[in-house]
């Protein structure tokens, strides 16, 4: 498979071993060094593109793709309030795109196990919810996307809840789920939520130990996503609803 890297930081260049060992060949590389020379015509060299830049280009580097035909997996975090534009550009080029905002195996579990928590939890009004996300100081944006993901699903599955909320010292209104972002070191990522009463605590938490399941994962759904038109998530790979 012909694969291009959009974005060719730390990740990119993790993906790019994973993909050559797995017999995977990247025939392009763009970064904000290259891309306003990069044509159309070399992207369309590459089976599926790759995409872990930044939120401010995100959106563009998709809809460059869908342009070009190609499907792109992306793992970009910071641009989902344009999220309806880009599936409705998607649709209407007949594009493939697959999203994640984290493509580690073990965090797509852990985000099974936080909905089935939250269904089990609601109606315990005496347990107060609390979520936290750490990462490294690079990270640009917070909080993190697979944060955002937790508190979505504990909105959906827990009727204690209305809306999330980044925490920033000061007490949450009634409703708010608070969210609380930290940025440490190197740290790859670290999220945790927590389930708190007066006399105990419930806490689930998932640690990645490096990037390395990231990159995997990416190039596991690069492998998915190859010769598919539509929109894509984890889900649809894994085969986690309902499991």
């Amino acid at each position: 498979m012909h694969i291009a890297l959009l974005g060719y930081g730390k990740m990119g260049k993790m993906i790019e071993r994973i993909a050559v060992e797995r017999g995977h060949e990247v025939v392009l590389t763009v970064d904000e060094n290259n891309r306003s020379t990069v044509t159309g015509e070399q992207l369309r060299q590459a089976d599926v593109a790759i995409e872990f830049s930044a939120p401010a280009v995100a959106v563009d580097n998709y809809k460059w793709c869908f342009e070009n035909g190609v499907p792109v997996v992306s793992g970009t975090t910071g641009w989902l309030e344009r999220w309806e534009e880009v599936v409705e550009d998607c649709r209407q080029r007949n594009g493939g795109f697959f999203y994640a905002s984290n493509f580690s195996i073990g965090v797509n579990i852990f985000f099974q196990l936080n909905k089935y928590l939250a269904k089990l939890m609601n109606g315990f009004d005496n347990y107060k919810v609390f979520i936290e996300e750490t990462h490294h100081i690079h990270k640009l944006d917070a909080p993190s996307g697979t944060a955002i993901t937790i508190a979505e699903e504990i909105l959906n599955n827990h009727g204690g809840y209305t809306s999330w909320q980044l925490e920033h010292g000061s007490e949450m209104p009634q409703g708010v789920l608070p969210v609380t972002a930290k940025r440490i070191g190197e740290v790859p990522g670290i999220h945790s939520v927590l389930y708190k009463s007066e006399v105990d605590e419930i806490e689930i938490r998932h640690a990645a130990f490096s990037r390395e399941g990231f990159a995997m994962g990416a190039v596991l759904a690069a492998e998915f996503l190859k010769g598919k038109n539509g929109v894509f998530s984890m889900e649809d790979m894994l085969k986690l609803e309902n499991a």
